[in-house]
């Protein structure tokens, strides 16, 4: 069965929201990634202004997550989505003629709380749309996500040959386009029946549900690796091979793997059933990955020794980048599958805000970590320190989340939904 033929299966509504995804990550990574070069080079701030600048988008984005969840309970998810679309072209937009700090400010925390708003939305419409096949929904979101991430660098190079405004305002364009596509196609779903409660009702129901918390809690580990793909990883390959050009090809693999193998990963695994058993297996193989950097950092120093001599010692990074990126595509769509099913449908958004809340702050937290450990271990003679931490921190995730299967506290995916009536 081709992938083409398995999105063909899946409703409009999901078919439209897989390809808003590609959208997505075309826009934001022809732009995000190069907005620092932009600040200062292009407006001569300084590195502390440009940390707050980038700084407020990401906590505007991580921290409001629930917010962007709750909402979507509350007023349906297809308004939130066209409303984050919307305030990320604005957003966009101002970058491209902002030249001051309170309006370079003002482009961050909408652009953020644009994110906040149309990310957990877009989730919980797919786990309500995809009708019992939550996994090959969400595998095909990676699948989608991973091409934009590709596309987009690439494109955002070619802009900035013109200018970063051009950049800027073609990434504007593209969340436009997004916007107007939503309205024009995304059906629109009845909000489920409200129980009187209140929204703080809402939070407190999600963060007193105990298992959901502790398996939040347990995938830190999953975050944490998966953020080395740009930042250790790249560090690591630029290392071996003295290229700046190298972390590229972390990027570029780790993508084609995913374009390549995510959907026939996750529907092989799927037909075994045990869907926790595969979590662990995916946080344990992320965690592997870490190894053979850790063993081969010590085997070469300085400038390597001609073009054989670097591919040798880049090897055991890309391994390590293969073997982590194996093992976001055996956990995520299972991952992904299991968080609805911890609360009632009502809550699905705000059970994706709590989540990724909780995740955006190991996220931050796991890179501090890391990035204290390169530099410890750099002072420390020490190179395979960061990669050791990074081992224990997925062996960590793995064990916790093995540990949760063995009481019985993982649910079982939900079951085909009964389409709403709008």
């Amino acid at each position: 069965m081709s992938t083409w033929h398995e999105i063909r299966r899946f409703p409009v509504a999901v078919r439209l929201l897989l390809l808003n995804q590609f959208g997505v990550n075309i826009g934001f990574y022809l732009l995000v990634p190069y907005l620092a070069t932009h600040l200062t080079e292009n407006l001569g701030m300084s590195a502390a202004v440009v940390g707050v600048v980038l700084g407020v988008r990401t906590l505007s984005q991580q921290g409001l997550f629930v917010v962007g969840g709750s909402a979507s309970d509350r007023l349906g998810a297809r308004g939130v989505i066209i409303a984050g679309c919307a305030l990320r072209t604005f957003g966009f937009a101002l970058f491209a003629f902002g030249d001051g700090l309170v309006v370079l400010l003002a482009a961050s925390v909408l652009s953020g709380f644009a994110g906040a708003l149309f990310n957990p939305a877009v989730r919980a419409y797919i786990a309500q749309e995809a009708d019992g096949r939550e996994a090959e929904a969400f595998a095909l979101f990676s699948v989608f996500a991973a091409a934009g991430a590709l596309v987009g660098p690439l494109l955002g190079s070619a802009l900035l040959l013109v200018d970063f405004r051009t950049s800027a305002l073609t990434a504007a364009g593209i969340f436009a386009v997004l916007t107007l596509a939503q309205v024009m196609v995304l059906p629109a779903r009845a909000t489920r029946p409200r129980d009187g409660g209140s929204v703080p009702a809402d939070w407190r129901e999600v963060l007193g549900n105990r298992p959901f918390l502790a398996f939040a809690l347990a995938m830190v580990g999953m975050f944490t690796l998966e953020s080395q793909l740009y930042l250790l990883l790249p560090d690591g390959a630029r290392r071996a091979t003295g290229w700046d050009g190298a972390p590229g090809l972390v990027l570029l693999l780790g993508t084609l793997a995913h374009l390549t193998l995510q959907l026939r990963v996750t529907r092989a695994l799927k037909r075994r059933g045990q869907r926790g058993r595969w979590i662990v297996t995916g946080l344990g193989l992320m965690a592997v990955g870490f190894l053979p950097p850790a063993l081969a950092v010590g085997g070469g120093s300085g400038t390597p020794d001609g073009v054989a001599d670097g591919v040798l010692r880049v090897l055991p990074v890309l391994a390590g980048a293969l073997l982590l990126s194996l093992g976001v595509m055996v956990a995520q769509p299972f991952v992904m599958e299991l968080i609805p099913a911890y609360g009632r449908p009502g809550l699905t958004g705000t059970y994706f805000g709590v989540f990724y809340v909780v995740s955006g702050v190991a996220a931050a937290v796991g890179n501090t970590v890391v990035g204290w450990a390169m530099d410890t271990g750099a002072r420390a003679g020490a190179p395979w320190l960061p990669w050791v931490c990074c081992a224990l921190s997925g062996l960590v995730s793995a064990l916790g989340v093995a540990w949760l299967r063995r009481l019985g506290s993982l649910p079982a995916p939900s079951e085909p939904a009964v389409p709403a009536t709008v």
